[in-house]
């Protein structure tokens, strides 16, 4: 995972976290999250004590680290103890912090349609890929890590290995959208790697993507605080526009519960609006 010198705690954690089957990028994140503990703890982490436990999460509320942060670490610290120090009793010192639920930024479709045309270039590949994260609803290091192979143009299928939780799935692949791509490869031609980055032998990653998609918004004139992870959104709650069953739209997103999913129902607003309120039937009988 890094060229710099291990210390065998830190290499013992790795090699639980592989046992595990965890993905390397949830590796470097716990990875992350301990050399964070470790610094403020000023001293090898597995001799810390439950008081220590307890200053490093007043010191990460005083400093306002937000929720998704501050659950992501206490997660890989939950992991540390109980895994690579078997101290388990560890955990009940730490705890989660609530998040509020907000309901996520959703692009009309006409503005993701103004974001597509305005990726930046040189060539298609940028557009390519945002307009697959898009129309197959893909999480960006989902499309950062596709391969050629994964378009399957015989089935109408885009092949996700390997997605959030270690899960293999497959997506629709629309018509037009394999039009795009077609018209990517016959230009770039690229091998292995759908969208590889400037050395080729890896895939575009995920920062030069979401660079893309800043630009590209940019250029549309869209002023919403969207990020690339809206582009999945819109394609969720568009499905649900269109009636699309929400268990379906489930497993295209890879959800493993269901009540994931059912947030879309709250901002889809075409929905919404071809609702009838019960107060016109009342109003009739007034």
């Amino acid at each position: 995972m890094t060229q710099e010198k291990m210390s065998p705690l830190r290499e013992r954690m790795i090699e639980d976290m592989r046992i595990r089957g965890m993905q390397e990028t949830s590796q470097k994140a716990h990875i992350r999250a301990l050399k964070d503990f470790t610094t403020f703890l000023g001293r090898s982490p597995d001799t810390a004590e439950p008081d220590d436990l307890r200053a490093y999460q007043l010191h990460m509320a005083d400093t306002n680290v937000t929720p998704s942060t501050f659950n992501a670490r206490i997660g890989a610290l939950r992991f540390f103890f109980s895994m690579t120090c078997d101290r388990d009793e560890m955990k009940k010192y730490m705890q989660f912090r609530t998040e509020p639920r907000k309901l996520p930024i959703v692009l009309s479709v006409e503005e993701v349609s103004a974001l597509l045309a305005s990726a930046p270039g040189p060539g298609l590949k940028y557009r390519a890929a945002l307009s697959i994260g898009y129309g197959g609803g893909l999480r960006a290091s989902e499309v950062t890590h596709l391969k050629v192979r994964d378009i399957d143009s015989d089935r109408m299928l885009i092949h996700v290995e390997r997605g959030k939780g270690g899960k293999d799935r497959d997506v629709m692949l629309s018509p037009s959208l394999l039009v795009l791509l077609r018209d990517y490869w016959r230009e770039a031609r690229p091998q292995g790697w759908l969208f590889p980055g400037q050395s080729r032998v890896d895939p575009i990653s995920s920062r030069q993507l979401n660079r893309a998609f800043t630009s590209a918004k940019r250029m549309a004139g869209i002023k919403k605080p969207a990020t690339l992870h809206t582009l999945r959104h819109s394609f969720a709650t568009h499905l649900l526009e269109a009636n699309t069953v929400v268990r379906v739209i489930q497993v295209l997103l890879g959800h493993s519960k269901l009540s994931t999913t059912a947030r879309y129902t709250h901002v889809a607003t075409k929905t919404l609006g071809d609702i009838t309120s019960p107060f016109e039937h009342v109003k009739g009988l007034t």
